[in-house]
């Protein structure tokens, strides 16, 4: 099964990939409520969103032998992992901005792992049944402040930086697939996942053994050889064997972007509930003082 979530009239739904269309889908992925409707659009009348809403996005490091021999890094003997924000995830079609504090700004395609429950200390051989599925991912980085800063924080933490999508693919084997990055239709990464240093599995146990994996949270697996520069109105491509392809282009910054909207979460995402809203007591009535009625004139006897 391949899940999205899409737009349609300003609201976000939950959906499958049917060919070129989407089938509506009620309840959340995450749960056991989830099933398809009846109700079919056309991809011309919604736009995908990312497909997951991640708490955040855990990423690794030098995690192909031909990626570390590129960028002179030795092999690491356990998973190098690094934090990506929830506000750099974008979806399919959407913008990457190029900031104007990079002079070098690369792609770094990847299988992202979408993570079902929360998981916390899952050993190996657990680890698949806290899997939902499989989706593409583009680690896009600025590669002269990752050398400038020493660490990758910000780096890799920008608005935009963490193209997501097209779909959740559920029913899948990960150890080998063909994962390829295009830069304006020409092939600039491609590799197996079967050259993972640290497989699928291995990496589920490993994070949530230092940090709780929530449902909708994404490891990004690393990227393989090929690495390279990105420029102003480039479309960059990351496919995956049977996900599918996620293709974003490369745009100027906006002279003043207004502050994105952030999306609220759904209960069923993670079983955390959303911030319940404080009713706000009413403002107690100002009443007018009342005037002294005036006295009437005794009569006069």
């Amino acid at each position: 099964m391949k899940i999205v979530r899409f737009s349609l009239n300003n609201q976000a739904y939950y959906g499958t990939l049917k060919g070129s269309a989407v089938c509506s889908a009620a309840g959340s992925p995450y749960t056991d409520d989830f099933k398809e409707t009846d109700r079919f659009y056309l991809m011309g009348e919604i736009k995908l969103l990312p497909p997951c809403q991640p708490y955040k996005i855990v990423a690794l490091g030098v995690n192909y032998a031909s990626h570390g021999k590129e960028m002179k890094s030795q092999t690491p003997d356990e998973p190098l992992i690094f934090l990506k924000p929830s506000t750099s995830v974008i979806g399919p079609d959407d913008d990457i901005t190029y900031p104007p504090s990079t002079k070098k700004l690369d792609y770094e395609g990847e299988l992202g792992i979408v993570i079902k429950k929360t998981a916390q200390k899952v050993s190996v051989k657990e680890a698949k049944d806290y899997i939902l599925g499989y989706t593409c991912v583009n680690d896009v980085t600025a590669r002269d402040l990752q050398a400038k800063d020493g660490q990758w924080t910000r780096a890799k933490g920008f608005d935009t930086f963490c193209p997501i999508g097209p779909c959740i693919e559920t029913e899948l084997d990960p150890s080998n697939l063909t994962l390829e990055t295009l830069v304006n239709g020409k092939s600039k990464q491609k590799a197996s996942t079967k050259e993972l240093i640290f497989g699928v599995y291995e990496l589920v146990s490993f994070i949530s053994n230092v940090m709780t994996l929530l449902p909708g949270d994404v490891i990004a697996t690393g990227t393989p050889a090929g690495i390279g520069s990105l420029q102003v109105g480039d479309v960059v491509e990351v496919k995956i064997q049977n996900i599918g392809s996620l293709k974003n282009t490369v745009a100027k910054p906006a002279a003043k972007a207004a502050a994105p909207k952030p999306e609220e979460k759904k209960v069923p995402e993670g079983g955390i509930p959303a911030a319940p809203s404080v009713a706000k007591k009413p403002a107690a009535k100002k009443t007018a003082a009342k005037k002294p009625a005036a006295k009437k004139p005794a009569a006069k006897k």
